[in-house]
């Protein structure tokens, strides 16, 4: 398709959830609560790490890590979807757009890495318990979380850069509460095959990539929980991935449901409405499930609580 002769646009127009203007102070408080808990939960998880000494372990390190990219994760698109309901206003600049989508791909990929990296732990943790100390030693904890950074900066810069090489009509209106690139790339009047094939590219690469690499450890962690003999000695193995494998079940099953919804709908407002299980209620959740299945994080918690109104007490 030819470009129309508004190819240097300003900026674009976030439909959002709904456009009843009635719902907009309902979608508002709504947001706001879940915003407000995704934040406040992920905070304690990184405080509680940070200030237990018993959670100094690569475990909990990456668990920090997945906190803080979720806090991230959820501030590069509900604020601004607040502010946008606040002052009645869709509007979002172009360059506030290309901005969003960088950050926005940086944090779900990174998400998705560090799944991966997470489930390698419990992987050396079960099947090499003698060596885990030794292979899981700081300097390749770091490594690999400094390893998915960088590819998740530069893939999401190869991605933003695509788009800035698109050129966009009259058509200026996003069916959705942030710029999405898939959603961004349907919109552009320009020819878009090289961005649809750098994008399904990637996908497949990074997320499958990074799947197959989640399902290979639990086959060997089954298989090696499968050879303990005694059922406590199993279930006290299992126990230390259960609240991994929650969250790593909620981020693909949410993921796959939107994707799979999307598809049979063709329609970009249920997309939307759907995606809000992948980019908001699932950072929101994970804080839950690892307090609420973690003794450690519980005991963690409970002293850091105890700690603050001491201190609370004696200021």
């Amino acid at each position: 398709m030819e470009p129309g002769n508004d190819t240097r646009i300003s900026e674009f127009l976030l439909l959002g959830l709904s456009e009843d203007p009635e719902l907009q102070p309902l979608l508002f408080g709504f947001f706001l609560s879940m915003y407000l808990i995704t934040v406040f939960g992920n905070l304690l998880i990184i405080l509680a790490v940070s200030s237990d000494s018993h959670l100094h372990t690569p475990m909990y390190f990456f668990l920090a890590n997945l906190s803080f990219v979720d806090i991230c994760s959820t501030s590069t698109t509900v604020p601004k979807m607040l502010m946008n309901i606040q002052t009645e206003s869709k509007v979002i600049t172009y360059a506030g757009c290309i901005t969003q989508i960088y950050f926005f791909i940086v944090f779900a990929v990174l998400d998705v890495f560090l799944l991966a990296v997470m489930a390698y732990d419990r992987f050396v943790a079960i099947c090499h318990p003698l060596h885990y100390t030794v292979i899981m030693n700081p300097r390749l904890c770091g490594l690999l979380v400094l390893v998915s950074w960088g590819i998740c900066f530069l893939h999401s810069l190869l991605q933003s850069l695509m788009v800035l090489r698109l050129s966009f009509c009259t058509e200026v209106k996003l069916p959705h509460f942030f710029c999405e690139l898939n959603q961004m790339i349907q919109l552009a009047c320009s020819d878009t095959f090289l961005n649809n094939m750098v994008m399904y590219f990637a996908s497949v690469l990074l997320g499958a990539g990074a799947f197959a690499g989640i399902l290979y450890s639990y086959s060997k962690i089954v298989s090696s929980i499968h050879g303990i003999s005694s059922a406590r000695g199993k279930y006290k193995a299992f126990s230390t991935c259960t609240s991994h494998l929650s969250v790593v079940s909620l981020f693909y099953c949410t993921m796959l449901g939107v994707h799979l919804s999307s598809a049979a709908t063709k329609r970009s407002h249920a997309s939307a409405v759907a995606s809000v299980m992948y980019t908001v209620v699932t950072p929101m959740l994970n804080p839950f499930i690892y307090s609420l299945r973690n003794r450690d994080i519980k005991r963690a918690l409970k002293a850091l609580f105890v700690k603050e109104t001491l201190h609370g007490q004696l200021s």
